[in-house]
């Protein structure tokens, strides 16, 4: 307890940390050593190395306080441990900045509301798959809460009126929070799927992709009736040209008119076809 009695002393408080490493300082102390820190900060000029050291050390001394709340919010989501730690240490250092002695509250009292709220915070912005508004965060929420309580109660899952009347929400909310609950997690495309019979199917096999012929459905009906009305020399001459695949002069051999008029044709047939299509869209 060298520290405490240096603390009380005229001693400058920056020599505290060389006393002993405030990281290392066993929680009892910590919380008797904070008061006086405290204390002493709010009689000290910001942006003082005076001031700065009291501050570091109140964070140094004070990580055990985040880490032991950090705890609580393993089961949280998949973010590594330090990761929650350090949104942790926002809300320390935002709870030394605010802290008022004068208020006579215990610092942890106060620190730990601040903690917990950055902890929740960095949640909110880290642990959603796909961004959602935050009200429907939040409805998500209530949303699993009110399912949990309902399904023990009725022994089965409740319908989305009896969540609504639960909820005090409109039915349409509760429909979209549960949409919105969809984007909480997400899976890699690349991810095996269990039970597979090979042990090496992904999920991307299993996902379909778009056919380009079946864009070709819809105009394939729009102009079988045109090509219904053409004369029959002129459809005659579509059929060799693009369902036999002759070229214009085995065309012209084959109708015994020559090459330059079944060019001719197939321009003048073509563009009315064209013409009609489009009409018709």
């Amino acid at each position: 307890m060298a520290a405490v009695t240096t603390a009380k002393t005229e001693t400058p408080i920056r020599e505290l940390p060389e006393l002993a490493a405030p990281s290392k300082i066993a929680p009892k102390d910590a919380r008797v050593l904070s008061k006086l820190l405290l204390d002493r900060l709010a009689t000290l000029e910001a942006d003082t190395p005076a001031y700065q050291d009291a501050r570091t050390a109140l964070i140094e001394m004070n990580m055990s306080l985040v880490r032991l709340t950090a705890a609580r919010f393993r089961s949280r989501g998949p973010q590594e441990r330090e990761d929650i730690v350090q949104a942790g240490m926002i809300g320390l250092i935002s709870a030394i900045d605010r802290f008022e002695p004068a208020r006579e509250v215990q610092f942890t009292s106060f620190a730990i509301p601040y903690i917990v709220g950055d902890i929740k915070q960095f949640f909110r912005d880290t642990s959603w798959a796909v961004h959602v508004p935050r009200r429907l965060q939040e409805a998500r929420i209530h949303l699993a809460r009110a399912t949990d309580e309902l399904r023990s109660r009725l022994g089965r899952a409740p319908s989305v009126k009896e969540l609504s009347e639960l909820m005090c929400l409109p039915e349409q909310e509760v429909i979209e929070a549960r949409l919105a609950a969809n984007g909480y997690n997400s899976s890699s495309l690349n991810a095996a799927i269990d039970g597979s019979e090979d042990g090496e199917a992904a999920l991307a096999d299993f996902i379909g992709t778009d056919d380009a012929a079946l864009e070709l459905v819809e105009d394939f009906h729009a102009l079988a009736p045109m090509l219904a009305e053409l004369e029959e020399r002129d459809r005659q001459v579509i059929h060799l040209r693009f369902v036999e695949e002759l070229t214009q002069a085995q065309i012209g051999e084959r109708l015994g008119v020559s090459q330059v008029h079944v060019s001719r044709l197939l321009s003048r047939t073509l563009a009315g076809l064209r013409e009609g299509m489009l009409t018709t869209q």
